[in-house]
C-alpha cells in the first residue's frame, strides 16, 4: 500500500439490518425463537466501505437514504464515523425511510433476507461529479444504483478511474453500467439470470460479447471464476474456513478487490486478497463489522498456499 491511502468511493443505499440467529428458517405461518439478535448498518456499498476502511483504504459513500429526522439516521452516521468512513455525500430524501432488512442466519452461516427499499429513493440526485471524484482512486457501485449512478461512472472512466460493479440481481443486457465500468463482478444467480444461461462459464462468455469490462462470478466456497484479457477462463479458489455468518462476505470481497486493484495489484493478486478477506469475515458473526484487519488477511495469505502463484 502507498503512504497515501487508496480512496474508494462506494455508491449505494445504506440499510438498517435487523439480524436474527435461528436454528432454521421458519416456514409459512411458523414462529421460531432467535438465539441472538443485533441491529447493525449494512447494504452492499456500505459493507464494502467498511471493508475498504478496515483493510487500510480510505472509504467514502454517496447515495440516497431516508429523512434526516428518522430514528435510524443518527445510529447509522455514528457507526460510519466509528469506521472512519466519510459520509458527507450521502443524500437525505425528505419523508422517505432508509432501507431496512430482516436477516435470518442459520447454523451453517447462510442468510435469508427480506428488504424494503422505497422506490422513491431512486429519484435521488447525487452531488457534483467534481466533488465526488476528487482524489478518487476507484468507484465501487451497486448495480441496482444504475439509474442514478451511471453518468458518474461514465465520467469516472473518462478520467481513468476504475469502476467496479457489484451485481447481485438481474441486470438488463442493455444496461449502461455494462460499458460504464471497468470490472463487473456477479453473484452466480445474478450472472445466470442476466445472461439467461445456467452454466457460469458460458454465461461469462456471453456477457463478454456485450462489454469489454473484466468479468467475474463469485461462487461462495467454490471460489471465483473469471476471464483473462484473452477471454480464457481462470479460477481463484476460496479459502476453506469454518463458516458461521456469510452476511456481508460478498460485499467485503468487492471492497477488498476494488481497494487492491486501485492500489496497483494485478487482477489475480486482488482476487486472492479479496477471497482471503471474505473467508475470514465468514468465521465471525456481525455482518461486515466482522471484516478482518489488513494484517490478518496478509497473515492468511502468507500461511496458505490457496490460490498462490506456482
Amino acid at each position: 500500500m502507498s503512504a497515501k491511502p487508496v480512496h474508494v468511493l462506494c455508491i449505494g443505499l445504506p440499510v438498517r439490518d435487523l439480524t436474527f440467529a435461528v436454528e432454521s428458517v421458519p416456514g409459512r405461518g411458523q414462529k421460531f425463537p432467535s438465539q441472538r439478535f443485533a441491529q447493525i448498518i449494512g447494504g452492499n456499498a456500505l459493507n464494502a466501505a467498511i471493508g475498504v476502511s478496515r483493510l487500510g483504504g480510505r472509504a467514502s459513500m454517496t447515495g440516497p437514504m431516508g429523512d434526516k429526522n428518522e430514528t435510524a439516521d443518527q445510529f447509522l452516521f455514528d457507526d460510519l464515523a466509528k469506521e472512519g468512513i466519510d459520509s458527507a455525500h450521502l443524500v437525505h430524501m425528505p419523508g422517505l425511510v432508509t432501507p431496512i432488512s430482516a436477516v435470518m442466519i442459520d447454523p451453517s452461516g447462510e442468510r435469508t433476507i427480506v428488504t424494503f427499499r422505497d422506490p422513491e429513493l431512486w429519484k435521488v440526485k447525487l452531488p457534483d461529479h467534481d466533488l465526488l471524484l476528487k482524489d478518487c482512486s476507484a468507484i465501487l457501485v451497486e448495480s441496482r444504483c444504475a439509474g442514478f449512478a451511471t453518468e458518474l461512472c461514465i465520467e469516472a472512466r473518462h478520467r481513468g478511474i476504475p469502476v467496479v460493479v457489484d451485481i447481485d440481481s438481474t441486470l438488463s443486457q442493455r444496461e449502461g453500467l455494462l460499458t460504464a465500468s471497468s470490472h463487473l463482478i456477479f453473484s452466480d444467480d445474478a450472472l445466470q439470470s442476466t445472461a439467461g444461461i445456467t452454466d457460469n462459464l458460458k454465461a461469462l462468455q456471453k456477457m463478454a460479447t456485450l462489454t469489454s469490462s473484466f468479468l467475474a462470478v463469485t461462487r461462495g466456497p467454490k471460489g471465483t471464476l473469471w476471464l483473462d484479457e484473452q477471454g480464457h477462463p481462470k479460477e481463484t479458489p476460496a479459502f476453506p474456513v469454518h463458516t458461521v455468518d456469510t452476511l456481508g462476505a460478498g460485499d467485503i470481497f468487492h471492497g477488498a478487490f476494488a481497494l487492491e486493484f486501485a492500489g496497483g495489484k494485478s487482477v489475480p493478486e486482488a482476487l486472492r486478497f479479496a477471497s482471503a478477506a471474505a473467508a475470514l469475515k465468514c468465521t465471525r458473526y456481525g455482518g461486515a463489522f466482522a471484516c478482518p484487519q489488513r494484517a490478518e488477511v496478509e497473515q492468511l495469505l502468507r500461511e496458505s498456499r490457496v490460490g498462490a502463484p506456482n
